[in-house]
């Protein structure tokens, strides 16, 4: 009698999982509005008020959950530590990169960076972990380097930012997957390693340089940048949230969400110059990405099953 009760449970927990991912995904898509709006200061202004801000708002919020004795052990684990400063580098450069693009107007080559990410996740797993890959993903991949070669072509320039992004975000993904730590306590260490350079940073170029970041006389802004540890810390307990009651396969199907939205935004409410070559760059990014995402569906189907204990 209580197989559906147990059956009806999971369900709310997978609807309940879903609500967070896709809320999560949505704020991820809409992020760069929110850096427009801190456009008037620096992007390295930007993320160092975004590293501070977050040891604050993540404190709080893990306080309240009871979990930074999580935050303590990673602290003096001399294992996980190392691991978490690297990876603290690289989320760092990831967020320089992003929100420079943002204020410079290269929301299209932000949202092609992260529709990319997960074939550079697979690049990486090919290179460093010495894995396999099937046909139809080598075709996928040989797809996405075709499509990052074109967009080259159409910005008359190395697409950096594109790849920038998908290279750091891949990596850090890659690096977090070797640490076992929570994501919002795994980055609340990341933010306490960073904070002292940040700090550093803002007294040097506010008080020897000169330069506007501390904008006091502007409370609006002043608010935004405070703001910067809530857009990270939120929807990154979201997507934590939801990660642990869906399937895998479904969170990877939602992750194009965010670069779809950064598109429709760039095209439609900011207005980006889009040359027709680089909508072609998407388009062999779409079809990479399906043809990955079925290959993978087929072959997990095709997985054999295990028998009853």
């Amino acid at each position: 009698m209580s197989l559906p009760h147990t059956s009806e449970a999971e369900d709310a927990e997978r609807r309940l999982g879903l609500i967070f991912a896709f809320t999560a995904y949505v704020l991820w898509g809409v992020l760069p509005v929110y850096y427009k709006w801190t456009s008037a200061v620096g992007a390295d202004v930007v993320v160092a008020h975004r590293i501070l801000w977050s040891v604050v708002f993540l404190g709080i919020f893990l306080t309240l959950r009871g979990r930074m004795g999580e935050v303590r052990d990673a602290l003096f684990d001399r294992k996980r530590l190392p691991m978490l400063a690297l990876s603290a580098a690289i989320i760092s450069l990831n967020w320089l990169i992003f929100i420079w693009a943002v204020a410079d107007n290269r929301i299209l080559e932000v949202s092609f960076g992260y529709f990319a990410n997960p074939l550079v996740s697979v690049a990486i797993g090919l290179i460093v972990l010495k894995e396999k890959l099937s046909r139809w993903q080598a075709v996928a991949i040989a797809i996405a380097a075709l499509a990052v070669a074109i967009q080259a072509v159409a910005l008359d320039a190395f697409p950096w930012v594109s790849v920038g992004l998908a290279f750091t975000f891949a990596t850090y993904g890659y690096l977090r997957k070797m640490v076992v730590v929570g994501a919002s306590p795994g980055l609340m260490v990341e933010s306490i390693l960073l904070a002292p350079l940040a700090l550093g940073y803002l007294l040097y170029s506010g008080v020897w340089e000169g330069h506007y970041v501390f904008p006091l006389d502007n409370p609006g802004l002043l608010l935004l940048l405070a703001g910067t540890g809530i857009v990270t810390a939120f929807p990154l307990a979201l997507f934590a949230a939801g990660a642990r009651r869906l399937p895998l396969s479904m969170i990877g199907l939602l992750q194009y969400m965010a670069p779809t939205l950064q598109l429709i935004l760039a095209v439609f409410i900011y207005g980006e110059d889009v040359d027709p070559m680089l909508f072609a760059t998407f388009g062999l990014i779409w079809i990479s990405l399906a043809i990955f995402t079925t290959d993978m569906f087929y072959r997990r189907e095709r997985r054999p099953r295990g028998g009853a204990a």
